[in-house]
């Protein structure tokens, strides 16, 4: 059952923490060994899908599509592997970052729950477990925002909650209609009964209701608010792990509910999506060129980020949605090595503020380059991971003749250039307002080697991107014709 072990190990990870609660030197090894185990099980689900294709396992005993199925094809299998990666680099992190009164408070059995809650949603093949994974993150993450106790933490998880709560109740309504319209649950068994449907004002309501639900999730425009009013407020670890992974769960679920379940191309989704991936874009851009905090302007990058990849679902194109896949898969990435990067910063100049920090790039140029790679890579520059994602979405719409989206492409890019070199200058480049001298303390080894290993994927996704974007271009075959995913789930049809 290697399906289940991606749970398995999370949650044995957190409940082995709990029982170590008195020695936080225990509770650290258990945490990173938990999260070691669960990037080796990711590569060997990878390792079969790519061998395989799709496979599909049970719960239970009770076949599909009336048991709880958990599936594996290429998207999901590659994101349960950046789980693995990027919880080791943010728990190697941590051992420099989290306070002994957040590790005390909880931080590493809440960690490992939301990674469970995390691959339970990449994992299902069932649209009300998706649900459910999604309550099981949200109570986690909820946690992690408000063990550190201080007044901040709790007013970024308060504004936090409120809309994600909002969008729960969306997404059980949604789940309800679908239900009830169709008696299925299992989203390979939903898309045959859904063909020729669409009009149906149950189906459209559903679709609504899911859409509002995973934009949330997602912090697409206009339901984004949630996001840079708390990202900032825990530890730089825990920043670093929302940032990579908890709105990559909402770009997912919209990318395989909006493909397998629902289609897009050619009805009102289409446009709802292709407005809201522009406007998400376009806001987040601004509203990064607007903050004068480092992890302030990293939240809006997030949601400019997000939009690049549901303009990749909403276009529709097969090399749309490579696109879509590939900015997916390499942002994971470069979210965290950036939020990573902030955090070590942070140690050194004593503020994330831009008028309180600056200097390190006299002191500390090696360290600063661990910043600039992934700062340029988001804002698409050569030769780095990001350059080709924002090129395979920039050649789709080009190909599509949607010039005007190719052109917010491109004048996205360009802005989110001009926010990451307002950091650059800030915080490493231009004098600290104490003088050069401020900078004293050093980069703990383990803040630097995530670091490392980071900005190295980086790097080497963009200089040898040919086998990634074939990776994305096999991903991206399997959406557009889910046949395999299908069969895996509920056997060959006749």
């Amino acid at each position: 059952m290697l399906l289940f072990w991606p749970l398995v190990i999370p949650f044995s990870t957190a409940v082995l923490c709990i029982l170590a609660w008195r020695s936080l030197k225990l509770q650290r090894v258990i945490s990173l060994a938990g999260a070691l185990a669960l990037l080796a099980v990711g590569a060997l689900i990878l390792s079969r899908v790519v061998r395989d294709g799709p496979f599909a396992e049970q719960a239970g005993g009770w076949p599909a599509p009336f048991g709880i199925t958990l599936v594996a094809d290429g998207l999901s299998a590659i994101m349960v592997v950046l789980v693995g990666l990027v919880a080791v680099a943010v728990l190697v992190f941590a051992l420099a970052d989290v306070t002994p009164e957040e590790e005390t408070n909880g931080h590493y059995p809440l960690t490992h729950a939301m990674l469970a809650g995390i691959c339970g949603a990449f994992l299902t093949g069932d649209i009300f477990n998706m649900y459910v994974w999604f309550e099981v993150m949200l109570i986690s993450s909820f946690g992690l925002l408000v063990v550190g106790g201080g007044k901040d933490e709790l007013d970024g998880a308060t504004k936090y909650v409120g809309l994600n709560l909002i969008a729960t109740v969306a997404f059980i309504s949604g789940v309800g209609l679908l239900y009830g319209a169709t008696g299925a649950l299992n989203m390979a068994d939903l898309h045959g009964r859904l063909i020729g449907r669409g009009a149906e004002t149950p189906i459209i309501a559903s679709a609504a209701f899911l859409i509002f639900a995973f934009a949330s999730k997602a912090a697409l425009f206009p339901v984004f608010f949630w996001l840079p009013a708390s990202y900032h407020t825990p530890s730089f670890s825990t920043s670093a792990l929302f940032s990579a992974l908890l709105t990559k769960v909402g770009v997912y679920a919209l990318i395989r509910v909006f493909t397998l379940v629902y289609d897009v191309e050619g009805t009102p989704i289409q446009t709802l999506l292709l407005w809201g991936a522009v406007l998400t874009m376009v806001v987040g851009a601004f509203g990064a060129l607007s903050m004068t905090g480092v992890r302030r302007v990293l939240g809006f990058s997030i949601i400019s980020s997000i939009g690049y990849m549901i303009l990749g679902l909403a276009v529709a194109t097969p090399l749309a949605l490579v696109g879509a896949v590939f900015y997916l898969f390499q942002d994971v990435v470069v979210k965290a090595n950036l939020f990573l990067g902030a955090g070590a910063a942070r140690r050194l100049t004593g503020s994330e503020l831009f008028g309180r920090s600056g200097g390190i790039w006299r002191q500390r140029p090696w360290f600063s380059l661990l910043f600039l790679i992934p700062a340029l890579s988001l804002a698409g520059v050569p030769p780095f991971s990001g350059f080709w994602a924002k090129l395979l979405l920039a050649r789709a719409t080009l190909e599509d003749g949607r010039y005007g989206l190719t052109f917010a492409v491109l004048a996205v890019g360009l802005l989110t250039l001009f926010a990451m070199a307002r950091v650059w200058s800030e915080v490493f480049w231009d004098a600290h307002p104490n003088g050069d001298h401020a900078i004293t303390g050093r980069v703990p080894a383990a803040m630097l080697a995530p670091l490392m290993v980071l900005t190295g994927i980086v790097i080497w996704v963009g200089v040898e991107a040919g086998p990634f974007v074939d990776a994305a271009m096999a991903v991206g075959a399997g959406i557009i014709d889910p046949a395999p995913y299908i069969a895996a789930v509920l056997g060959p049809r006749p």
